[in-house]
């Protein structure tokens, strides 16, 4: 079928072609949903735009991509005119045209192909192909930017409803759990009960309305009266096991975010502070919340830093789960140099966790060697974990510190770690 001339088509025709199944491409597509000023023909073709995305293959999906790249851009005449006039005439009119032709008509379609039922959960999964798109065209982070604006509009805190997951939870929902957790792989229904139903166990989600039960990320707890020095402590322990006495610690020891596709858009933070606020007034006894948390990014850059020093090879060879005293004192100044000293272009520390916790406003309060002694932490980090202490006091002083002046908060022992 030939294109379509879009300025033919009267809402009345646009309809009647719709309700068919006549070929057309997505591209055409596109152009026609931009064309289109009705709200019911923009959700046909909202859902025939997503209908028709979710059967292309990799090929003809970065064909797509790089169509909303180079056809629904920003025209840069266009806003030099804008900002001309409106510097000429800055009324309300002009400021409307000109932050209308400065925003990329890319948003303005991502906004109407979320028109179509689902169209917020397909957008999300949508962009996860997007990223793996860019991996090897970067241009297209220019695209990726439209999503990403977008999604932290349409997932702001005000959106977000944190809800308890138990035991007692759906199970189609807590199905979701064991698929999404990404830090300590959940192998089965008993060991998931293990996690869920002891009295000493929490687990909260945050959900959107748009995503219907799927949740966007969530965050498992446990009630300690000290701060664990291995992830051990936590999942070795027995089910049956009754609530601590006098619980001092809440110790957030994962938190997994659902979707890729919502890779940047921040959740976690707000999670973990509005998880530590709950169960403060739930347990008003609690004086510490802490991570133990796993340092992805430490076995890779010992082994880049190896090949330029010896003694750090000869470390690193020699390592292992059933390491001696001597070994785990030299490989924990190895790591507070890596925590503390080593940064990425930013300027900010190297490891993806410790920029998440020391963002959110925790402390570096202490690293543990072997704290995950299993083949999956020996092969990540060499078992090396750490605990992030969040102070609900200070945390938006140490935010403020972490932003502004890329300031790693961390306890006078670690810091000792450093010195000669």
């Amino acid at each position: 079928m030939p294109s379509l001339s879009l300025g033919r088509w009267t809402p009345s025709v646009l309809r009647k072609h719709l309700l068919h199944e006549e070929t057309e491409s997505i591209e055409s597509l596109c152009q026609m949903m931009m064309e289109s000023d009705g709200e019911y023909s923009s959700m046909l073709l909202a859902e025939r735009i997503l209908n028709a995305y979710e059967v292309l293959d990799d090929t003809a999906r970065l064909s797509f991509f790089t169509t909303l790249y180079d056809d629904f851009d920003i025209d840069a005449a266009q806003i030099r005119s804008a900002l001309e006039d409106y510097e000429q005439t800055p009324d309300a009119a002009g400021l409307v045209h000109l932050t209308t032709v400065s925003e990329p008509r890319r948003q303005e379609l991502l906004r109407r192909i979320n028109l179509a039922p689902g169209g917020t959960r397909r957008l999300v999964k949508m962009r996860e192909h997007l990223l793996d798109a860019m991996r090897d065209t970067p241009h297209l982070q220019r695209v990726d930017t439209d999503f990403h604006h977008l999604f932290n509009s349409w997932f702001n805190r005000g959106f977000l409803v944190m809800e308890p997951l138990d035991w007692t939870t759906p199970a189609h929902i807590l199905e979701k759990i064991i698929a999404y957790e990404a830090v300590h792989e959940i192998e089965s229904w008993s060991e998931l009960r293990s996690r869920l139903e002891p009295a000493d166990r929490y687990c909260y989600g945050f959900f959107h309305p748009s995503m219907g039960e799927e949740p966007l990320v969530f965050v498992e707890v446990a009630l300690t009266d000290h701060i664990p020095r291995g992830i051990g402590e936590i999942l070795h322990r027995d089910r049956d096991s009754e609530l601590p006495d006098n619980p001092s610690c809440a110790i957030f020891y994962s938190i997994s975010n659902c979707h890729r596709g919502l890779a940047g858009v921040s959740f976690g933070n707000f999670l973990i502070k509005q998880v530590a606020t709950s169960m403060k007034l739930r347990f008003p006894q609690l004086k510490t919340f802490s991570t133990i948390s796993p340092a992805p990014g430490f076995r890779d850059w010992l082994v880049s830093a190896a090949a330029q020093e010896d003694e750090l090879m000869k470390l690193v060879n020699e390592f292992g789960a059933d390491a001696g005293e001597e070994a785990c004192a030299k490989l924990e100044k190895v790591a507070a140099r890596y925590f503390l000293q080593e940064k990425n272009r930013r300027g900010k520390p190297l490891d993806p966790v410790a920029r998440f916790h020391l963002k959110n406003g925790a402390i570096l309060e202490r690293i543990n060697i072997l704290g995950n002694p299993a083949s999956r932490g020996m092969a990540n980090s060499l078992g090396t974990m750490v605990n992030y202490v969040y102070d609900l006091t200070k945390v938006e002083h140490n935010h403020e510190a972490y932003v502004r002046n890329n300031k790693v908060v961390c306890s006078s022992q670690v810091r000792k770690l450093t010195r000669k």
